[in-house]
């Protein structure tokens, strides 16, 4: 349902359950840490920049643990703690759960544990829950729960992001790169593409 969801990732290569939603999160940094075999010091947690993730910040600093920050895009920011090269082990906080979905679908075909819980900050929230079938509001959906089977997602770059580029105009074209991933072969694919305009 359109609704909030508490998200919390981490990529590849750790025994299930290694972070639990019942965590704090200093307990989630402390548990990866110990999971990496690293002091938390080394652990670097992706947070969406909103004033309702100011005490969970301070929480995570009084661990030592870097955090980035970003503006927008929580669906990048998980998608990061799968992706080596960008040194986020972790990802945290609260955003739209058809945006965690979506990235749960991106972490079923990179590999990766993503938790998410639904939070609802008024009653039409509530009510969208229920309509949609949802009786146990407290669950703690998997990844897998939601993302069951075979997945394939896209994203094409319209506006520059961490992931992709934004659309560029150059002289006669246009020019947009998509990433294409699957989960059945764990594939990523990306792709630049050229389209012809009239100047």
């Amino acid at each position: 349902p359109d609704t909030y969801m508490d998200k919390l990732a981490i990529g590849p290569g750790f025994r299930q359950g290694v972070v639990t939603m019942d965590m704090s999160p200093s307990e989630r940094v402390n548990a990866l840490a110990a999971a990496k075999g690293c002091s938390t010091e080394d652990i670097t947690v992706c947070v969406l920049e909103r004033p309702r993730h100011e005490e969970m910040i301070a929480e995570i600093r009084t661990t030592g643990a870097a955090i980035r920050l970003i503006t927008d895009g929580d669906v990048a920011g998980v998608i990061h703690c799968a992706e080596p090269s960008t040194g986020i082990d972790m990802y945290m906080g609260s955003g739209g759960a058809p945006e965690g979905v979506l990235a749960a679908a991106a972490l079923k075909c990179m590999g990766g544990q993503m938790f998410g819980r639904l939070t609802f900050r008024n009653d039409d929230e509530l009510g969208r829950a229920k309509k949609a079938g949802i009786t146990n509001l407290d669950r703690v959906y998997t990844r897998d729960d939601m993302v069951t089977g075979d997945v394939i997602f896209a994203a094409t770059g319209v506006t520059d992001g961490s992931i992709l580029p934004g659309i560029k105009r150059e002289p006669g074209f246009l020019t947009a790169e998509t990433i294409l991933m699957r989960s059945k072969t764990g594939s990523v694919r990306r792709m630049n593409y050229r389209h012809p305009i009239d100047s």
